[in-house]
């Protein structure tokens, strides 16, 4: 089996000191692709620089480009326009744009950071309108952040019916939500949430989706595992998993959270699903493929 991490951000220094030795624990988990989607302009040629330095690495890695709702304030269209030049630039680079979004709880706290809640929406929405029209012009799908605001999201994605559509990154909500996104065209990306028992809602809707509509993510170093997951073997990839962790990492710190944990969050999406773990790994290989590389 083969497996691919559709959201990871490679390029946090958390990772600097031992991302060679990170890539090859992925290696030894067959882990064989990470997608690493970009936050910020600061980010974009660092994200590029990052994929062509570990071109010959056995784990490929695969940028995308696009700008964070947490990240807006002090950014206008200049910062758009940068954007829309680099991915015209770097087109046969990238396999996306995001990662992108609208986030409720930014906006509600906005007036302490010198915005009114209207202004941070207004900001927020020209900006994912912005990114989902080049990505419709690019013919590119989408890394789409949420939350608390599914209901603002899904008018913006009717109006643009994105060819490829793309990923709803962390996905946590509910079945009939799921559905809106999935009839969109939309993959659901699951990630840390399944594997905190109070998670029931989503859960339950995991178990009840089909699974050509679901794909897989660490988005490490953020989203760590729950406690109970991190430090109980749940199946014969538990002790893998450990062995790579520790296999010539006695002098490194790792984050709580790296691509290794995807094998982690892969074990309990088996515990949830009805299929085998082959079927399961093997179809969400091709969602990665279908998603991503067509």
């Amino acid at each position: 089996m083969q497996f691919s991490d559709s959201h990871c951000h490679l390029d946090d220094s958390a990772f600097t000191e031992q991302l060679p030795l990170l890539l090859a624990q992925c290696q030894q988990l067959a882990i064989n692709r990470i997608i690493v989607p970009t936050i910020a302009p600061n980010k974009f040629t660092e994200v590029l620089n990052l994929a062509k330095e570990y071109h010959s690495n056995p784990i490929k890695i695969y940028p995308c480009l696009g700008i964070h709702p947490w990240f807006l304030q002090a950014l206008d269209n200049d910062h758009l326009a940068q954007l829309s030049a680099l991915v015209d630039k770097s087109r046969h680079e990238i396999v996306a744009i995001g990662e992108i979004g609208l986030d409720g709880a930014i906006a509600k706290n906005a007036p302490t950071h010198g915005q009114t809640t209207e202004e941070n929406w207004a900001h927020q929405q020209h900006f994912f309108d912005y990114q989902l029209n080049l990505a419709k012009q690019q013919n590119l799908p989408v890394i789409v952040h949420h939350r608390q605001s599914h209901d603002k999201i899904m008018p913006f994605l009717r109006r643009y019916k994105l060819a490829k559509a793309g990923v709803i990154h962390g996905f946590s909500g509910s079945y009939q939500q799921a559905m809106s996104y999935i009839d969109l065209g939309f993959k659901l990306g699951i990630g840390s949430t399944i594997t905190y028992s109070r998670a029931k809602k989503t859960i339950n809707t995991v178990k009840r989706l089909p699974l050509e509509s679901l794909v897989i993510e660490t988005d490490a170093p953020s989203m760590p595992l729950s406690k109970e997951v991190l430090s109980n073997a749940i199946s014969p990839y538990s002790e893998s998993t450990t062995q790579g962790v520790k296999q010539g990492a006695e002098n490194v710190t790792l984050p709580v959270n790296s691509p290794v944990n995807l094998i982690k969050i892969f074990e309990v999406l088996v515990t949830i699903r009805a299929e085998s773990a082959e079927q399961i790994a093997q179809q969400l290989e091709r969602n990665i493929a279908q998603l991503f590389f067509t």
